[in-house]
């Protein structure tokens, strides 16, 4: 009997962490590449919202840094990194 309940035992363990990688890990890499390819495509005169939850126009691209401008009156200009956006706008996409 001890040979059989140690089987179950790893045979369960198996079966649950089969079951937390499809149902935990695998959509959080899903979701991670589609952020990271969002990320890749933000261009100049993007809107993006930023992860405080402010609002802008991406007015230029260098590597991991962007420089987006801030406010109605446009003055208020912050390098941040690709990573604190959370959504991308893009600026040529066609309004119905």
């Amino acid at each position: 009997m001890g040979d059989q309940y140690w089987l179950w035992v790893v045979g369960l363990l198996v079966i649950y962490g089969v079951v937390l990688y499809f149902l935990s890990i695998r959509p959080q890499k899903k979701k991670e590449k589609q952020m990271q390819a969002m990320l890749d495509t933000i261009e100049v005169g993007d809107s993006v919202e930023t992860t405080a939850g402010f609002f802008g126009v991406v007015i230029d691209v260098s590597g991991d840094i962007l420089i987006v401008e801030f406010g109605g009156d446009r003055h208020c200009r912050i390098p941040m990194r690709k990573q604190a956006v959370v959504s991308v706008e893009k600026a040529n996409a066609v309004e119905d």
